[in-house]
């Protein structure tokens, strides 16, 4: 089927997943495969997330998040992580227009103190600009890593105990989600991960708890509008019971 049938089908069965996550992998591959120096490949997955982007906001999602650069990402040669720090400042100068027209709040979620100046102030102004929208919230996670996140989380809740702003033996669920970078979205309904590898790689360890999984052999760069289509029609399929027994 064509994109837009896919798109058809989807409205059609009608369970469209709120949020959906995506670990973009497979750029340094697609680059390899055309002989090419890995910049190339992340420069191309620039690309696909304009499409996916465009995608969501066509399916009616209300939240898309999307693994750009880990903490690990950082222990890569240093040309790398330069080029891969400038793409974000290229992308950020070439799409932010587009996102605020089309109605999308961008929120950069990670150990931003390790970006580069000028990486930094890109992605201030790419928050800033869209932080009125409401018609698709798209999470950007750079430099995050989830086992920090969930550190960081626990270091939040220790210190109001401390301070006598927080009873330990209250701690509930809610209140260690609320700490959490995510703390005022939905945890994710559908998790894709791109290249075919079946792993989440320190990314999002809370809150995939009940996360249906999609493990896509398309390499990042060729991701588009009919893969992402395809990953809901499959979520749509399935039956999500949260550890209970079927209806």
């Amino acid at each position: 089927m064509t994109s837009a049938e896919l798109l058809t089908q989807i409205r059609i069965n009608g369970a469209i997943p709120r949020h959906v996550a995506i670990i973009m992998d497979g750029n340094g591959r697609w680059a390899r495969e055309r002989l090419m120096p890995r910049p190339f490949g992340h420069r191309s997955g620039m690309k696909a997330v304009r499409e996916v982007v465009e995608g969501a906001i066509e399916a009616g999602l209300d939240y898309l998040s999307l693994f750009a650069f880990s903490q690990e990402n950082w222990q890569r040669p240093t040309t790398e992580v330069s080029a891969l720090m400038s793409l974000l400042e290229e992308y950020i100068a070439r799409e932010t227009e587009a996102l605020d027209e089309q109605g999308v709040r961008v929120r950069v979620l990670g150990d931003l103190g390790r970006l580069t100046p000028a990486a930094a102030a890109a992605v201030g102004r790419v928050v800033s600009k869209t932080e009125h929208n409401d018609r698709l919230t798209l999470n950007l996670f750079i430099s995050y890593g989830s086992r920090s996140e969930l550190v960081r989380a626990a270091r939040l809740l220790a210190r109001e105990a401390v301070e006598g702003r927080l009873d330990p033996e209250e701690i509930g669920e809610e209140d260690f989600a609320a700490r959490l970078y995510t703390a005022d979205c939905p945890d994710p309904d559908l998790l894709i991960r791109t290249s075919g590898e079946q792993r989440i790689s320190n990314f999002l360890l809370w809150q995939l708890a009940y996360t249906e999984l999609f493990i896509s052999r398309v390499l990042w760069p060729d991701f588009g509008r009919r893969e992402l289509y395809e990953a809901i029609l499959d979520f749509q399929n399935r039956e999500r019971r949260f550890g209970r027994v079927p209806a």
